[in-house]
């Protein structure tokens, strides 16, 4: 194992270290193609990839999107790391169905680790190529070319750009995945904080997102939702809304009911007057939010143990801890709520959409609008903050039924902040119960059940159409089944198996069927509601063991890695083996491997509490995280600094409101989120290992976050709290 580089803030992100080895003998027809790295697989043409510009100039191409988390830099500083070429002279194009590989889902921190790959392999290899023309073109030897900045220059001083070498370059060609990417020893951008490329727009206040676009002719659209989940649409007054000024569309297709007008103020009038005059038969009751656990549990599910380990059986006088964990329907609550733009025109689709699978969603409104896939394009545009499945798809789909009926004329559509609260799917409620044993200051026994609603019901399932209003089309669409995900992403039980060493452990997953709420990806998914579980109780168990809980998780650490970023954190935070909280101020820890194969991170956390009013403060917070060869340092702390303020803000503040009628969380006011003043303070270490691959962090930080948050407030107060969010009322209840 590489000993790390250890520092606070000089770090490097990158991708290293895969060694491939290929047979150079004749494929016979029966065999399959040999393998390939990261997206390379599904995606095989260089061409896919990359295309060199005659003005020498370079442009990269990749299926995985910008969302915020600085991607599109990483994946820039990747490609032009191998080509030899300065970050200004890449040009990066992505998720567009017209021109980009199809690499599924931006999710699960797979960007750096998929298409990243993909592209160092496929930059090694273009640029290998483009030095063989220059070798021919000159009479001499490979290895005597030098290449800088994108020209190539033979031992005698010839020179020759990539630009006049670029109409002999056939990339059209399938990657062979044998040119070896650089060594790292060589890196020159990769390992560099980069000036962010999504950035500029965004600051300077330029068209950066979705809801910036404008086109010539457009118009506005928007759509009248029933008044809760399932209710039927029966009358309302088509002829008043045609009558409005600047109305141009009135549909109706079943229960979907929606206007297009010349201007947007135009259309929120229409579609008040839509909602007023619409009549609808009442949907199916909700759980009761009183009862709600109880009632999820109650489900039918599908019981999957997914991890089994006996051991010898329990020491005798062992002592036996039992404790239930919950954590409550989360919203994405995305800062700028959803927007499409959708155009028909001679049989063909353009949809431009924030949603993080252009490919997916392709394919599913076509099967939903009967349409061949290749009629339709999807073109990506950043949204205005969102991880996970949010409303991007379903509005899109809104577009696209708007602009069917418009005549060639561009719609867009803009959801309301309480349509995006209302209608896009949640993360699930989620319960946790575990019981274990100690002994001799070890764990001996550990048995662990999670019940969680699908967290993945996103546009591409084969066997359901997982858009909003399709549901509501007179040939309604049915959304497909919950399934259970495999390892070793998971999805309800990801991050359910601890990496400690335990000698007993059975853990099941218990997949409720049924949605009451809807629900599908919400960032991390299972991870940050079972790290919560499984870290807070490493805690308790520790307590009964009567050890510190970081000396604790130590004793049960085999991983040297994961060693590594929990002694980094303990003496990032100077932790004090044993030390107590006073009552009001106390510290905690949590540590994972996110989804067991991908980075490694521990946080500890500093909380105060005000006993009178409940509230829980976070000031200070310190991460310490192991993500392999790094990239762009900025964009990984970034990352790791994000997902600790997110987790922060779901645990103190968030949770879906609702009653029996429906969702009764419409606005900030009833679905707050941590405010600027809270922010917690934030120190970070990063632990290079230059000569090991990169590892997924996007997604790291939330589930150690929750558990270190939850364990400071047991160490300040002397109390557990085991039911998210810790809002006041909760921390008052468990004060009294």
């Amino acid at each position: 194992m590489n000993a790390p580089h250890l520092t606070r803030r000089d770090f490097t992100v990158g991708l290293g270290g895969i060694a491939l080895a290929f047979s150079l003998a004749p494929i016979a027809m029966t065999q399959q193609p040999p393998r390939l790295p990261g997206s390379l697989e599904t995606n095989r043409l260089l061409s896919a990839w990359l295309a060199i510009n005659a003005d020498g100039t370079a442009t990269v191409l990749t299926g995985k999107v910008e969302l915020g988390q600085g991607i599109l830099t990483a994946l820039s500083q990747i490609a032009a790391e191998e080509l030899d070429l300065p970050l200004a002279r890449v040009t990066i194009v992505s998720g567009d169905t017209g021109r980009t590989p199809n690499e599924g889902q931006t999710a699960g921190s797979l960007s750096v680790e998929a298409s990243g790959t993909a592209l160092r392999f496929a930059g090694a290899e273009v640029r290998a190529i483009l030095l063989e023309l220059a070798a021919k073109k000159f009479g001499v030897a490979v290895d005597g070319l030098k290449v800088t900045d994108g020209t190539i220059t033979a031992p005698d001083g010839r020179r020759v750009s990539y630009g006049e070498l670029a109409s002999e370059a056939d990339l059209k060609r399938e990657a062979t995945g044998k040119v070896a990417p650089k060594p790292v020893a060589q890196h020159r951008l990769v390992g560099q904080s980069s000036p962010r490329v999504d950035l500029p727009a965004k600051v300077t206040g330029g068209g950066a997102f979705v809801q910036d676009l404008r086109l010539p002719g457009m118009l506005h659209g928007r759509v009248a939702r029933p008044p809760q989940y399932g209710a039927q649409l029966e009358t309302f007054d088509e002829a008043k809304v045609r009558a409005m000024p600047g109305v141009v569309t009135v549909l109706r297709d079943g229960s979907f009911l929606a206007v297009a007008a010349e201007r947007e103020e135009q259309a929120i009038k229409a579609v008040e007057a839509l909602s007023a005059s619409a009549k609808w038969k009442a949907g199916p009751a909700l759980p009761d939010p009183a009862r709600l656990y109880e009632q999820l549990k109650a489900l039918p599910t599908q019981d999957t143990v997914i991890s089994n380990k006996d051991g010898p059986l329990l020491a005798s006088g062992a002592k036996v801890v039992e404790a239930t964990y919950r954590r409550p329907y989360q919203a994405h609550a995305a800062l700028g709520p959803s927007c499409a733009m959708a155009q028909m025109r001679d049989g063909q689709l353009t949809v431009w959409t924030h949603s993080q699978g252009v490919y997916p969603l392709r394919g599913t409104i076509a099967r939903a609008l009967g349409m061949k896939p290749p009629s339709i394009r999807c073109i990506h545009m950043e949204g205005a903050g969102c991880y996970g499945h949010n409303g991007a798809d379903d509005v899109a789909f809104d577009a696209a039924l708007l602009a069917r009926a418009s005549n060639g004329r561009p719609v867009r559509v803009q959801w309301t902040r309480a349509e995006e609260f209302m209608w896009e799917p949640y993360g699930p409620a989620m319960t946790m119960q575990a019981r274990g044993a100690v002994a001799d200051g070890r764990i001996v026994d550990w048995n662990y059940d999670v019940w969680s609603q699908a967290h993945n019901m996103r546009p591409g399932d084969p066997d359901g159409i997982n858009l909003l209003s399709s549901w509501y089309l007179a040939d309604a669409k049915p959304p497909g089944p919950a399934r259970q995900a495999a390892a070793p992403n998971f999805a309800g039980d990801r991050n359910a198996i601890p990496t400690y060493d335990l000698p007993r452990q059975r853990i099941t997953h218990h997949l409720i069927k049924d949605n009451p709420l809807r629900t599908s990806a919400l960032r991390t998914l299972g991870a940050y509601a079972n790290v919560f579980a499984v870290e807070s109780f490493m805690d308790e168990l520790a307590a009964a063991a009567g050890v510190d809980p970081i000396s604790f998780r130590l004793a049960h650490v085999t991983d040297p890695r994961e060693r590594a970023v929990i002694e980094a954190v303990a003496k990032a935070a100077n932790w004090k083996p044993g030390e107590k909280g006073n009552g009001v101020r106390g510290r905690g820890i949590g540590y994972s491997r996110y989804k067991t194969i991908a980075a490694y991170t521990a946080v500890i956390v500093e909380v105060e509490v005000d006993r009178a009013t409940g509230k829980i403060s976070v000031p200070r917070a310190w991460s310490a995280t192991d993500a392999g060869l790094i990239i762009s340092p900025d964009g990984l702390i970034n990352q790791i600094e994000g997902g600790i303020i997110q987790s922060a803000s779901w645990t103190l503040h968030e949770h879906v409101r609702f009653d029996r009628n429906g969702i009764t969380s419409r606005d900030w006011a009833s679905y707050p989120i941590m405010t600027m003043p809270d922010v917690p303070k934030i120190e970070n270490v990063l632990l290079n290992r230059p000569n090991d691959r990169p590892l997924g962090a996007g997604e790291a930080s939330q589930g150690p976050a929750v558990a270190a948050i939850a364990n400071a407030f047991a160490a300040a107060t002397g109390r557990r709290l085991r039911e998210l969010p810790f809002d006041p009322a909760r921390v008052k209840a468990a004060l009294a």
